[in-house]
């Protein structure tokens, strides 16, 4: 077990703030995308149940009971489970730089919820115009830009809240992600009505408050003045209010996607404008052609059709 020195004469040993604070999150800013994000993790689900003990002293007692209050609290299975592979990492680091002697990541036996199968959801032209509709009533800035240009794009949330304007190349009609999911940059191709679209938030970004027109963020925060946090608390409020609950964010690339495939863009097409590295992400849209398909055979039909006897 690592002790750290109280004084002279007393030992006592680190605790999970101890480590997390001067051993872990100076770690994870530097090599993960988005390190800084587990502090606040950290803040919100961690810390008022593990913080101030030992890290030795964590049981698998006391963390299935920090995982049952949060089922109490009514956080989704999913989102537990992912709050209890952090703790898990976290002591696993303590374990391999030396901060424990054993595998505490390991002995402790705590079972994680059961999630049901993903779904997909795509939303109809009728849910599209009641989602912008909302939207457009938004007390939110730019919560109606946001979500046209994520049905535009097929772009991921964080990278439009990341998206300077000087990734917007206007001349070639591409917006270029300098660092996607995968790791890698990316291309996203920008019809004229998705350059419209920035051109007005670039109007209204200039009547909110002066921007930086090459290093400025796209959706610049007009109190904080750098990016957003996040759009989910005006996102909720709008879906909710258009009895929209079952939609999420991500579901709008589903759509963009759904769309491409319904108007007969290949499934190769459709991997490259949504930045799939391999296509068997992209696979998961393929349900989408079936009928697409029993329309082929049918040319191949006609094609034929004066040969039979």
């Amino acid at each position: 077990m690592f002790w750290r020195k109280k004084n002279d004469s007393i030992t006592v040993a680190i605790t999970m703030n101890e480590f997390f604070y001067d051993q872990y999150l100076p770690n994870a800013i530097v090599t993960k995308k988005r390190g800084r994000d587990d502090r606040l993790t950290y803040a919100k689900h961690i810390v008022e149940d593990f913080g101030n003990i030992p890290i030795s002293e964590i049981s698998s007692r006391k963390v299935n009971d920090w995982r049952n209050k949060q089922v109490e609290k009514r956080l989704k299975n999913s989102t537990i489970n992912k709050h209890i592979d952090f703790l898990m990492n976290i002591i696993k680091l303590a374990y391999v730089w030396g901060f424990l002697e054993e595998q505490l990541h390991v002995k402790l036996d705590v079972r994680k919820l059961p999630v049901g199968n993903y779904t997909q959801k795509f939303l109809s032209q009728t849910e599209i115009r009641r989602l912008l509709s909302g939207c457009m009533v938004s007390p939110h800035p730019y919560l109606y830009f946001v979500v046209k240009l994520l049905l535009l794009t097929g772009a991921r949330v964080g990278e439009l809240r990341n998206a300077r304007w000087s990734d917007i190349d206007e001349q070639k009609s591409i917006w270029h992600v300098p660092v996607s999911k995968n790791g890698r940059s990316r291309e996203i191709f920008l019809s004229s009505e998705a350059l419209s679209t920035f051109h007005k938030v670039r109007r209204k970004s200039e009547f909110l408050g002066p921007i930086d027109p090459r290093n400025g963020y796209v959706f610049t925060n007009p109190r904080t003045r750098t990016k957003y946090d996040s759009f989910y608390a005006a996102w909720y409020k709008v879906v909710r209010s258009e009895g929209l609950s079952d939609v999420r964010i991500h579901d709008l690339r589903h759509t963009y996607a759904s769309l491409l495939i319904n108007n007969e863009v290949s499934i190769y097409e459709v991997q490259r404008l949504l930045g799939h590295s391999n296509i068997t992400m992209t696979q998961r849209y393929a349900h989408l052609l079936r009928d697409k398909l029993h329309e082929r055979t049918e040319v191949v039909s006609k094609s034929i059709s004066n040969s039979w006897i």
